[in-house]
């Protein structure tokens, strides 16, 4: 059983026990969180697609951590005019455990 869900502008393919990395949430580390945006829900030949979420689907998350990705490195040059400027960034994420997936 797995189901599509939208966080953070993103949509999210889940399953139970699955680790999952979304942008960060103002959510204390060890709630459970509810995601009510539900998008599908597949149940082996069974399938639900909303439109545009399905109908009393959610799915449970435990947070189990905050932290930052890995740096990305921006960098940009113009040729023979002395132009050369680099710029780091570390996207901030929260880590979920997904607990349960009700269809």
């Amino acid at each position: 059983m797995y189901a599509v869900i939208k966080s953070g502008g993103k949509q999210h393919r889940v399953s139970t026990d699955e680790l999952l990395k979304v942008e960060l949430l103002k959510v204390e580390k060890g709630e459970t969180i509810k995601f009510e945006d539900v998008l599908m829900v597949v149940d082996g030949e069974t399938v639900k697609i909303g439109q545009p979420i399905v109908d009393g689907a959610s799915v449970e998350a435990e947070v189990v951590d905050h932290g930052r990705g890995e740096k990305i490195r921006i960098v940009k040059h113009k040729r023979r005019k002395h132009y050369h400027k680099e710029q780091g960034h570390r996207q901030w994420y929260t880590l979920l455990r997904i607990k349960a997936i009700n269809a």
